[in-house]
């Protein structure tokens, strides 16, 4: 009789639950159905009946685009051109001249050539622009003019570039690329080893781990791990790089999801390299992603110090979905979470302001969770270090410096003006940062700021209702001080643009690595790593 009563209830309960998760189902499909018939349908007689010649491709490229921009800046729809350009990041490798290259207005600016690889052997420097690739112009290309670069191994291409005014050729044989996770690793001394991880490829964790065990074999009885400026990676990386300094079946990272089969736990499940070296993690504003799961978590185990300044806050996962055509849809899954439990995403992309700008997470709506030793750490904001040093209040200002490229062709300028003969003790003075202001004004360079903007806007209306007489020189007044003000705040950020400034330009003279040597004896955030690393007591008085 019971059973029978079971199931009269149980029977019931389930076919409502088939019944109501399949009508939601079908509601779901249903409507998305709906909605592509209408854009079909639209899109059709849109092509077909417009007054002037429309293109099919670049109006759905703007479709798609739309769409994605009410979501997070992550989800990403990829051409073929951009599923290449992702595998290369992924993999590490490809074959083209050896330097990194970007496209800017009708060129290719060299920003960076490999040491040792094909366009350093040829002679290439940074801030070459290259104009043209055997009789192939680049200004007649759109953004994928750099894949011209890119070709069989072994074969020959002429490039014709612009350096310093003057026009010059490079015959220049392309070979296979590795671009390494770790560009660089040394001791800063006989007990501290020094890794750099710039990325979270497929090499990332058997990179990290052959520098790990090279540098013990060497001597090193701690470790500083350099995640400054890497924007993180694949997830997988992540996981094993922390599984060097934690034993095995170690919960690193949790992601949640709507969708079921995307929520995951996520152990350890190699044996450690070694799970008591004393270890520091470095971090800054760039510092996202991966590199916030590794250094997350072992704050969270309290196995690591971390150094530097908050990290970016990006607490979502992407998963890559194939289309048609060889392209593909890279789709934010899910949020991921630290050991203890909190998600350090800064900005709210789901909430935003008048404006439809996605705002970040007030500092008094942060939640605490506590470390594996009852430390208090907080999510929404990114991960905070233990210790924070080098940390800059970036303005708008500085930022469009960088973003016109600037800094970048400053150090150009320098490097060909100047001969630096013992970079190890190379400092910019007080008169370097005088030239540098000065080479702003020569390239004229103008900010308007939100400030300016809205006093211009509020001046118009003035015109049109006639008062523009009474305040005029009240505002021109205000519109001087602000170009006075703006001055100022260059000279707020002179630390800031001097670091920027030295970075780039002792690049010039001796390659990355050489860089990286350089900032083992002349870097604020390595010289307060090891200081902590130097002292036992102090390095354990951070986890405690």
């Amino acid at each position: 009789m019971k059973n029978i009563l079971k199931k009269r209830i149980i029977l019931p309960v389930l076919a409502s639950i088939i019944f109501f998760s399949t009508t939601a189902f079908k509601n779901d499909f249903f409507e998305i159905a709906k909605q592509i018939e209408i854009f079909t349908t639209l899109f059709k007689e849109l092509n077909m009946n417009y007054v002037d010649e429309t293109n099919p491709g670049d109006l759905m490229d703007t479709a798609i685009k739309n769409m994605l921009a009410d979501l997070d800046p992550y989800t990403k729809f990829m051409n073929e051109q951009d599923v290449e350009a992702a595998r290369i990041n992924n993999t590490g490798d490809y074959t083209g001249i050896g330097a990194k290259i970007k496209t800017f207005k009708d060129k290719l600016i060299v920003v960076e050539p490999y040491k040792n690889y094909p366009a350093d052997k040829a002679g290439l420097k940074a801030g070459d622009a290259i104009i043209k690739v055997g009789n192939l112009l680049i200004k007649d290309y759109d953004d994928y003019a750099g894949d011209l670069l890119r070709g069989a191994a072994n074969s020959t291409i002429e490039v014709t570039y612009i350096r310093q005014g003057k026009t010059k050729t490079a015959l220049i044989k392309r070979t296979e690329v590795e671009i390494k996770a770790v560009p660089y690793f040394s001791l800063i001394n006989p007990k501290t080893g020094y890794i750099v991880l710039s990325k979270f490829n497929r090499k990332a964790s058997s990179e990290t781990n052959y520098a790990l065990r090279d540098l013990k074999a060497q001597g090193a009885e701690r470790i500083v791990l350099d995640l400054r400026g890497n924007p993180g990676g694949l997830l997988s990386e992540a996981i094993n790089i922390v599984n060097l300094f934690v034993p095995k079946g170690q919960l690193v990272v949790t992601t949640k999801s709507k969708v079921k089969k995307y929520n995951r736990t996520y152990l350890t499940r190699n044996e450690p390299i070694d799970t008591e070296i004393p270890l520091v993690i470095l971090i800054n504003g760039r510092s996202a992603s991966a590199s916030e799961i590794v250094s997350g978590a072992l704050q969270d185990l309290d196995r690591a110090v971390i150094v530097g300044s908050r990290s970016f806050g990006k607490g979502l996962v992407q998963r890559p979905k194939i289309l048609t055509y060889g392209t593909q849809v890279k789709i934010t899954i899910s949020r991921y979470y630290t050991p203890s439990g909190r998600c350090i995403q800064a900005l709210d992309y789901w909430n935003r302001n008048e404006k439809g700008e996605a705002v970040k997470v007030r500092q008094e709506n942060y939640n605490a969770f506590k470390t594996k030793n009852g430390r208090e750490v907080f999510d929404g904001g990114g991960v905070l270090p233990d210790e924070r040093v080098g940390s800059y209040k970036i303005s708008p200002i500085t930022t469009a410096i960088i973003n016109n490229n600037l800094i970048f062709d400053y150090a150009t300028n320098y490097y060909y003006n100047h001969a630096v003969k013992d970079i190890k003790s190379f400092k910019l003075t007080n008169t370097d940062f005088a030239a540098f202001k000065t080479f702003l004004k020569i390239n004229k360079f103008s900010f308007e700021t939100e400030t300016e903007k809205a006093l211009k806007k509020a001046f118009k209306t003035a015109e049109k209702e006639e008062l523009n007489d009474n305040i005029e020189n009240d505002f021109n007044t205000l519109i001087s001080n602000l170009k006075l003000a703006k001055t100022s705040v260059i000279d707020e950020n002179k630390d800031f643009l001097l670091e920027l400034l030295t970075k780039n330009i002792v690049k010039r003279y001796v390659y990355r690595e050489g860089l990286y040597e350089y900032l083992e004896t002349h870097d604020p955030e390595i010289k307060k790593a090891t200081a902590i690393l130097n002292s036992p007591l102090t390095y354990k008085g951070y986890l405690k």
